[in-house]
């Protein structure tokens, strides 16, 4: 598989599958002096794991990372202060699959003869054979987006202390649309989107909040804390902190499973949502993604081009479809309606719209950049559905399947902003080689 590698200055390599033993993050670039702990990835990987919400699949996998190797083990001297720092070398995330028991291999196994419409899993038997990871679709899983937001989490640290901010949320789901909100308010709205999740977190709460896991820890350790994980997850989770609708928009002022910047709007999503799913089957959606403090002129010509490896975020899984600023809208537009005018205000110079999304040319403008992906619905559904014996070539029905997510937009908005976040590094550091390289 040759596809598993990302960047040119920051640089990530991810491996694993749904039901291997798990998931791995490699990333290299990240500059020396950075702390960094398990606590904070794991802060980004608790949005996007299953089991979460009413929108989730009911898998229970905690998704606890352990940062193996990249960090000083210790002071560097008696003193220094630099324990858990970034020291320049690769660093390397593992994610152990802990809810993974033979009753659900069992259920693959059964099943597997037949590819389910919508999923990799007859492409992938075709190019791998019979040997194909198959079991819980293994690397086309979505699962495997996990290892996405792990090295995401260390790009968003890198690009905060640049004065960059890169966040995202839900911008429609079945056909109930958020309406526009300016983007310091969303950005604020998203803050205390993770930081509710943080706080209700079963496992966030007992294992790092109360120390259980920590940085003190060695691996093996760790380790021993996960075997014991894997058989307390149930009671894990039922030790979380309950609190209604109502007590969280009262105390965190967001919506209590969308994370979308308008209560109103996500209330909609997950009724227009949950009207699909009744019937059996899965919607789909919109995020979209925003980046504030982005300096003018990141962006490498020809053939990469800011937007241009933006637009690699269809590597997602459900991802069908990427727009920047006015996107496909611009086809109704003339080129007045569409140009961004720009005039100088203050000494800077000022644009009147937006409609470039932050990046003309290929480059930044300095202007917010603003990405939105198209997300279809799960393709596992509660419907029969057509299909084939990938074995004997015959036409067959799958049986509806019920152990899914009605909607996979409600977990895609952190992963898009970790990827993103990963593509405005990986060009901010280009873009600081080449200035500085400029200047001398």
């Amino acid at each position: 598989m040759l596809g598993c590698h990302f960047g040119r200055l920051f640089q990530v390599s991810v491996a694993g599958g749904s039901y291997q033993e798990g998931l791995t993050s490699v990333v290299q670039g990240t500059p020396p002096g950075i702390l960094l702990s398990d606590q904070e990835v794991y802060g980004d990987l608790l949005l996007r794991k299953p089991g979460a919400d009413e929108l989730s699949s009911p898998r229970k996998e905690p998704d606890l990372p352990i940062i193996y190797t990249g960090l000083n083990a210790a002071d560097t001297i008696e003193g220094a202060g630099n324990a858990n720092h970034t020291n320049g070398t690769p660093i390397t995330i593992l994610i152990p699959n802990l809810d993974r028991h033979f009753v659900h291999v069992k259920q693959y196994q059964d099943t597997n003869r037949t590819p389910r419409p919508g999923h990799a899993s007859y492409a992938s038997f075709i190019k791998y054979g019979p040997d194909d990871d198959a079991i819980g679709a293994g690397f086309f899983s979505g699962r495997y987006t996990a290892t996405i937001v792990a090295a995401g989490a260390i790009a968003k640290k890198v690009l905060k202390q640049s004065g960059i901010n890169v966040f995202a949320y839900v911008k429609e789901i079945a056909g109930a649309r958020c309406p526009d909100v300016p983007y310091d308010a969303a950005f604020e709205y998203t803050q205390r989107y993770k930081c509710m999740r943080q706080d209700l977190d079963p496992f966030y709460q007992t294992l790092y909040a109360r120390r259980r896991l920590h940085m003190g820890m060695r691996f093996l350790e760790k380790a021993r804390v996960f075997a014991e994980v894997e058989n307390e997850i149930d009671s894990i989770r039922a030790s979380a902190t309950r609190m209604t609708a109502q007590q969280i928009r009262s105390n965190y002022a967001v919506h209590e499973v969308v994370n979308a910047p308008d209560i109103e709007a996500a209330q909609a999503m997950l009724d227009a949502c949950n009207r699909v799913s009744a019937t059996g089957d899965s919607a789909g959606g919109v995020v979209e993604v925003v980046v504030t403090g982005v300096p003018v002129g990141l962006g490498e010509p020809v053939f990469n081009k800011l937007d241009g490896d933006l637009g690699r975020m269809l590597s997602i899984g459900a991802v069908k479809g990427i727009e920047i600023g006015a996107g496909f809208a611009v086809k109704d537009l003339t080129g007045s309606q569409d140009n961004d005018q720009m005039r100088v205000k203050d000494g800077k110079v000022v644009f009147d719209t937006n409609n470039a999304g932050g990046i003309t040319g290929g480059l930044s403008t300095g202007q917010d950049i603003v990405v939105r992906l198209a997300v279809k619905g799960t393709p596992t559904i509660d419907k029969p559905q057509h299909t084939i014996d990938k074995y004997t070539m015959k036409n067959t029905q799958l049986a509806a399947i019920t152990r899914r997510d009605p909607t996979i937009v409600a977990r895609v908005w952190p992963v898009a902003e970790a990827y993103t976040a990963m593509v405005i590094l990986d060009h901010l550091m280009m873009h600081h080689g080449y200035q500085s390289l400029r200047k001398v």
